[in-house]
């Protein structure tokens, strides 16, 4: 009895489920502009890198100093091209930046400090080198 309930159950569920399974899907499609297609998550992120080095308080107060306005340079950033954009954000990234000469005179510290600890120099007095 309980086979018999199951079985006609499992058909009566499985039936609709293989007829609409071979139905086919309808798609939808569209012309793609070439823009469309140029768009490229990289030129967001060179957009989004660029703009919050005009937002610094340094950079506007250069620009501001130079008679130009920081929210005009970030409108105009917004409409360059992305092959532009690309390319000030390579400029901003070549550019020297003063937390690159900390890091250097940090990296140095840590360097002289170790090679005093293990006895090779001796540069720093409040360090006694490793017996």
């Amino acid at each position: 009895m309980f086979k018999k309930t199951f079985r006609r159950l499992l058909v009566a569920v499985l039936m609709p489920c293989i007829a609409l399974g071979g139905m086919p899907l309808s798609a939808q499609a569209a012309i793609v502009t070439t823009e469309q297609a140029m768009v490229t998550p990289a030129g967001d992120a060179n957009r989004e890198r660029v703009s919050a080095v005009l937002a610094r308080d340094e950079v506007r107060n250069a620009l501001q100093a130079q008679g130009a306005s920081a929210d005009d340079a970030i409108d105009r950033v917004k409409a360059m091209s992305d092959a532009e954009v690309a390319q000030l954000a390579d400029r901003v990234d070549q550019a020297p930046a003063g937390g690159d000469v900390l890091g250097v005179l940090f990296a140095v510290f840590v360097i002289l400090l170790v090679t005093d600890i293990l006895g090779f120099t001796q540069v720093f007095p409040f360090t006694r080198p490793i017996q």
